[in-house]
């Protein structure tokens, strides 16, 4: 069984780009959108994924992901209800974590989050200075969810700016 516990970030700054090792452009579609089984198919760069995540709980849910030809997942992408997610992202190394960051780009650019994958509930961690007001409990900024708020999440991050 796979568990994904994470949390997620406003992004308040842009210094993460010179921290970071490496990126990898993204393009998701989602074939299930709801909450008790998000089904996503994603393309990195030249590799094709197939995930199956459960219902959140507090910073964590189960999640499932498997590799598939890449020719297949971008006819699967084709069969996407809702548009197509695209974003870059950053991989941050910070604190013994790897902070991964998508920038988002299309409808959706000007959003931009960090998250951090953990081992479990409770684990400690260090936040770098790039990010801001934390996320993880809001389902707004989940990805499946983002092109429902994509206004009102520009406007929460224009706001955070604003604070720091």
């Amino acid at each position: 069984m796979g568990k994904e516990t994470e949390h997620k970030y406003i992004v308040i700054s842009d210094s993460f780009k010179d921290m970071a090792e490496s990126s990898s452009r993204l393009a998701q579609g989602y074939l299930s959108r709801e909450p008790d089984r998000t089904v996503r198919v994603r393309i990195k760069d030249d590799k094709g994924f197939l995930t199956v995540k459960g219902r959140t709980y507090g910073d964590s849910r189960l999640e499932f992901e498997y590799e598939v030809p890449v020719e297949d997942a971008h006819e699967m992408l084709g069969l996407c209800e809702g548009p197509v997610v695209e974003k870059i992202r950053y991989y941050v190394p910070f604190g013994g974590f790897t902070w991964e960051v998508d920038e988002f780009e299309g409808q959706l650019a000007g959003i931009t989050v960090a998250e951090i994958e953990l081992p479990e509930s409770g684990t400690e961690y260090e936040r770098p200075d790039f990010v801001g007001r934390e996320v993880t409990n809001d389902p707004r900024w989940f990805n499946s969810q983002l092109h429902k708020h994509v206004e009102e999440l520009k406007q929460i991050r224009r706001q955070t700016l604003s604070q720091h």
